[in-house]
This record gives C-alpha cells, sequence and structure tokens, in this order.
C-alpha cells in the first residue's frame, strides 16, 4: 500500500518535519506485519540510523503491528516512524478499536508461546504507551528509541 501523506501523528510528533516522518497504511492481515517490516526498514536505513536501532525498531514494530492484527477487529492498521526533534526515533501503530481498555499484564511462563510482546516493547524502548488514537479513533501505541545508539 502507498505510504500516508498526512501530517505527523498529533499524539507524538507534532512540529517534525515531514521528512522525518514515514506513515504507511497496511491491511490488518499476517502480511501486513512483513510489508511494516520491509517499507520501514528501508525507511530506517535511508535515515542512516545505527543497525542496532534500526533492529531494535522493527522488533518492537513487528510486536505492534502483530498485536493491531491479532487483538483488534481492525481491517487496517497505520504505522508511523518519525525522527523528533528530542533525538528520539518514535514509532507508532494505530488500530481501529473502538473499545475502551486498558493493555493487560502479561507474565507469560517459559513454556507459552505468546505473551511477551509488550514485554519487549517495555525491554527496548527508551519509552512507551498507549493512547486514543486522532487520526483512527482506536488506540495508538507507540514507542521510542534513542536514534543515535549503536
Amino acid at each position: 500500500m502507498p505510504s500516508l501523506t498526512s501530517p505527523p501523528s498529533p499524539q507524538l510528533l507534532v512540529g517534525t518535519a515531514p521528512a522525518r516522518v514515514h506513515w504507511l497504511e497496511l491491511k490488518a492481515c499476517p502480511a501486513g506485519v512483513g510489508e511494516a517490516r520491509r517499507a520501514m526498514g528501508e525507511r530506517l536505513r535511508t535515515w542512516r540510523l545505527p543497525e542496532q536501532v534500526r533492529q531494535d525498531a522493527l522488533l518492537i514494530l513487528s510486536e505492534l503491528v502483530t498485536n493491531a492484527i491479532r487483538h483488534t477487529p481492525s481491517t487496517r492498521v497505520l504505522c508511523c516512524a518519525g525522527l523528533a526533534a528530542d533525538g528520539l526515533l518514535h514509532l507508532e501503530v494505530h488500530d481501529e478499536d473502538l473499545t475502551v481498555r486498558n493493555l493487560p499484564p502479561r507474565d507469560p511462563s517459559p513454556e507459552d508461546e505468546c505473551g511477551r510482546g509488550l514485554l519487549l516493547v517495555e525491554h527496548f524502548a527508551h519509552a512507551w504507551g498507549a493512547e486514543r488514537s486522532a487520526l483512527t479513533g482506536g488506540h495508538a501505541v507507540w514507542a521510542a528509541f534513542a536514534s543515535d545508539r549503536g
């Protein structure tokens, strides 16, 4: 799907230069995860971010997109990456889930195959959170990373 040309998300990227923000609109299907990784990986390379930052960001993006696809009734998902003035790389995933609910805490056992996504987000991100999306009316889950970490 083509990139959106809308302005940066009102959640985090207000005032960020358009050349430092990249949007994708994806179908909410399993193939969307790979498309998000491919397209955002290309953009992060053009921004010349360190390899480790790119790898961490793509891992977290995969987790957030997967959660939006698996756990919401969304038909589409919006993804955003932006280099903000605060020196952080911000990722956002917006779904269409209009329900109001908190993210449940997880404590997966070693045998569990699922349930570690937000634990990974918490581990790798400088900061993260979830709020109502002004773009979709659903949720906007975001994560921020130091963009100069090698």
